[in-house]
């Protein structure tokens, strides 16, 4: 079995922190569905926004879910530091530093996978973050700044040499974003150059494909990231092979109880948070016409009994 430090995973299929999706509703539905380890959504190191309602939003916890993992950015190794000690003392088993995301609003401020060209800041905010925690620290990078640096085998030695217990890695430069497809070969390289766990992501959207990456990268695990919008079981699909995708009645019911989740976490938000993970499941659901219609459809609701009843009678019309 895998582990990260002192925490064995139930399985090592791992579901990506994405800022503005999985927060606890959608944690929790990964979950019951099997995925092995999931993460808060990535919250700013800054002590200014610890209090702040997005901030504790994104810290509520998911009874049940172990190890709880935080995931934060920063670009100053001391806050990022005190940032990790603060989610320690609230009750995090481990923290994740995020050295991966490409959104601009992050790498503005000097985080998030902007740090990929700079190794001696990122050696210091990994080790000043190791010795300010007795948990595992754990690491999500990209393959390096851009495809003409792929620098990321000399920066997951640095992660490891600074006391990193686990790393995980986008197959894509900082520059690609999310562009073109994702690329193994550096995964594979920096998991060759690596004691502790690696663990890849960047499209794996089936149980072939993961089979793939795991068998050509040798890694400990895959991470599943935007393959699960719409589709929260499908991590748990690719870590249990004798399982079976839920039928078209089940989605239905699990979109039912993803927007009631919503509502109750959100209040009068989730009528608008629900809207976007719609989409998502009719996108996958009904590709086409179809989907897109009864995603503007709902969209156009404005209250939550709306939007439960169009789901009730949506689901009954079309669940056959």
């Amino acid at each position: 079995m895998t582990a990260i430090g002192p925490h064995t995973l139930r399985n090592n299929v791992l579901l990506a922190p994405m800022a503005g999706v999985t927060d606890a509703p959608f944690r929790a539905l990964a979950w019951r569905f099997g995925v092995g380890y999931v993460a808060s959504e990535m919250l700013a190191a800054g002590q200014q926004l610890w209090d702040s309602e997005k901030s504790r939003q994104r810290r509520i916890t998911v009874a049940g879910i172990e190890p709880r993992c935080v995931q934060i950015a920063g670009g100053d190794p001391q806050m990022v530091a005190d940032a990790a000690r603060r989610h320690w003392q609230d009750g995090a088993d481990i923290v994740d530093i995020n050295f991966g995301c490409p959104a601009k609003k992050v790498c503005r401020k000097a985080a998030g996978s902007q740090l990929m060209k700079d190794e001696s800041l990122i050696a210091a905010i990994v080790g000043a973050t190791v010795s300010a925690v007795p948990i595992p620290v754990t690491v999500k990078m990209r393959t390096g700044w851009s495809p003409e640096r792929r620098n990321g085998t000399s920066v997951a030695r640095i992660v490891q040499e600074q006391g990193a217990a686990a790393l995980t890695v986008h197959g894509r430069t900082r520059a690609c974003r999310f562009e073109g497809e994702a690329e193994y070969d550096t995964v594979a390289e920096i998991k060759s150059n690596l004691r502790i766990p690696v663990f890849a992501n960047g499209d794996i959207d089936s149980r072939e494909k993961a089979y793939w990456v795991m068998q050509h990268t040798d890694v400990d695990g895959v991470m599943i990231g935007r393959a699960a919008l719409g589709a929260p079981w499908l991590p748990g699909l690719i870590a249990h092979p004798d399982r079976c995708e839920p039928t078209l009645s089940e989605k239905w019911s699990i979109v039912y109880g993803h927007v009631v989740a919503l509502h109750e976490f959100y209040g009068f938000q989730g009528v608008r948070i629900a809207r976007k993970h719609l989409q998502w499941y009719m996108a996958r659901m009904y590709p086409g016409a179809a989907g897109r219609a009864l995603a503007r459809a709902f969209n156009g609701l404005e209250v939550a009994d709306q939007q439960l009843r169009f789901l009730a009678g949506a689901g009954e019309g079309r669940a056959a």
